[in-house]
């Protein structure tokens, strides 16, 4: 634990990526195998499922420190992190320990959540007992894993980057080998960390037996002018023209007699669509299907919201399965027979997917229909109707690409090309402090549009969207001295702050919602840009918002 502690500590204080490398090298050849299994899924993104609720913990760090409440949530504020602020604020160790960062995941944290669940009157006790042998820069570890906001200035990629320097292999079969080790609810041991960092074999296909997704393949954004679609393009005919689907993207796997469906986050939500389930058994063995899950109704694609509504549910019952039926839009064939295909051409891996379609027939297994046009201003006209039918927009598939790992060009390449972003003019109403290298800042705003026209009496300003990226750090920095200059009131780490500053929101998709005060739910919301030229009076209204609802 000691030496996690000390690797976070590092890779927290540095800003340079070539430090962070070296660091996360240094500790993965020094450290246990077991340690390195649990600190290599923490780092590349992995959460246990929620231990302990943070209420609890806010009371008996309270306490433990002999602070009033007003005190705490004023010291809460200040530090901007509850892990940190508990982790500051508790006295000082009073026992020792020797354990590593796998026993004391599997021998203390992991068991908080039963112990929550069976005896939830001895949980306190438990937690005093174990932060009393903890340090004060463990403290803050062991306090970030338990409240589920452990993270740190490394990407998946540089983890994965790490693993193949220290192993001496190839970062894309690390990539490959780490697929679906974050998953929530994984155990990871000291021999799944010796398969990530083993050599290479040519006979290594662990996916034969196994339920283990490919590295999704990711799509660049594509926003050139359409007069330059030529030059940088090529015709369309050297492209896979499809829609931009708004759903999950997943992966259905089937090996071995079973099926498993992976989100893109590495998620494994076999449970969550068992339809999709029972499509996978209708698969042959040795076959991986790459689409999007999607609400289809009437023959056509249903609103993201639709999707949330399954998504949200701790149970899914028969009504809430007829209701909301969903179906895969599969675009991408990469197993068959048990034989990997992403180093087929696009077009090979299409046309064989268009077979695997029709021969199944199955009615949850739906071809992502491939679009035509006469030239690229044909294309441009047909993208038009994207956010009537619910969709995104285009993808473009170059048909000579091998399916890649993450957002690469060196195999190929896939854009995305996305309509314009909804849009309106909306008031910051709360500011909340951020987190790493914007804690010390008001960075995340909430933000509201009038009830009503300026000429209404008494309107008021209702919240409808949160937002925390879009502006530069100037202007993060600009905007966070207005929000302090302007604080009415405080409600631990969040302000209400009178209504001064107008900015542009934009996001992706609209809906109607019941769980919101607006009564409408955005998706994707980000600030476009600080609308200064335009008082508050004359931002937009709730009208106005829901006149942009799909018909």
């Amino acid at each position: 634990m000691k030496d996690f502690a000390a690797l976070y500590r590092e890779l927290d204080a540095s800003t340079s990526s070539l430090a962070k490398q070296a660091a996360l090298q240094r500790y993965l050849r020094a450290a246990d195998p077991a340690d390195a299994a649990w600190a290599v899924y923490f780092l590349a993104g992995g959460k246990p499922r929620q231990l302990v609720p943070t209420k609890l913990l806010r009371l008996l760090a309270q306490e433990a420190a002999g602070l009033p409440e007003w005190l705490f949530d004023e010291s809460y504020e200040a530090v901007g992190d509850l892990a940190e602020t508990i982790a500051l604020l508790l006295p000082a160790p009073s026992e020792t320990h020797e354990l590593g960062l796998a026993a004391w995941v599997e021998q203390h944290l992991l068991p908080l959540r039963e112990t929550a669940k069976a005896a939830p009157d001895e949980l306190a006790d438990r937690l005093r007992a174990q932060w009393r042998r903890l340090a004060a820069e463990e403290r803050l570890v062991y306090f970030k894993l338990i409240t589920g906001a452990f993270r740190v200035g490394v990407s998946k990629l540089q983890v994965t980057q790490a693993l193949a320097a220290v192993g001496g292999i190839d970062a894309k079969r690390v990539a490959q080998r780490l697929m679906g080790y974050t998953h929530i609810g994984a155990r990871p041991r000291a021999a799944d960390y010796g398969t990530l960092i083993a050599p290479e074999s040519d006979a290594e296909q662990v996916q034969k037996t196994s339920g283990q997704p490919y590295p999704f393949f990711l799509a660049h954004p594509f926003n050139q002018p359409l007069a330059q679609f030529d030059a940088a393009l090529g015709p369309p005919s050297d492209w896979i023209v499809e829609w931009k689907w708004d759903g999950i993207r997943a992966q259905l796997v089937k090996r071995a007699g079973v099926s498993w469906l992976w989100s893109r986050g590495e998620e494994l939500v076999t449970e969550r669509f068992p339809e999709l389930a029972a499509l996978g058994e209708a698969l042959p063995d040795g076959t991986v299907v790459d689409g999007e899950i999607a609400v289809w109704r009437e023959g056509r694609v249903q609103p993201f919201a639709e999707l949330q509504k399954r998504i949200g549910r701790k149970t899914l019952g028969a009504k809430l399965l007829r209701e909301i039926p969903v179906v895969l839009l599969a675009y991408d064939l990469l197993e068959w027979e048990g034989r990997d295909l992403r180093a087929l051409p696009q077009a090979e891996r299409r046309a064989l997917l268009d077979e695997l379609v029709a021969r199944l027939a199955h009615p949850l297994l739906l071809p992502s229909p491939m679009l035509e046009g006469a030239d690229w201003a044909d294309l441009a006209r047909q993208r038009e109707a994207a956010r009537s039918m619910g969709v995104e927009g285009m993808m473009l598939k170059r048909r000579s690409a091998q399916y890649g790992v993450g957002r690469t060009k060196d195999v190929g390449v896939w854009w995305k090309w996305k309509i314009d972003p909804l849009s309106i003019d909306a008031v910051l109403v709360y500011a909340q402090r951020g987190h790493g290298r914007r804690a010390s800042l008001y960075s995340d705003y909430t933000f509201a549009v009038w009830d009503g026209p300026p000429e209404q009496a008494e309107r008021k300003l209702v919240p409808f969207a949160k937002a925390y990226s879009g502006l530069t750090d100037a202007e993060m920095a600009r905007v966070d001295a207005v929000i302090r200059r302007t604080t009415i009131e405080s409600f631990g780490p969040v302000k209400s702050v009178k209504p001064t500053l107008v900015f542009e929101l934009g996001f992706e998709g609209i809906a109607r919602s019941a769980r919101h005060k607006s009564g409408i739910a955005v998706r994707f919301p980000r600030m476009l840009r600080w609308r200064e030229d335009k008082p508050v009076q004359e931002a937009d209204t709730l009208q106005t918002l829901a006149a942009l609802l799909p018909s």
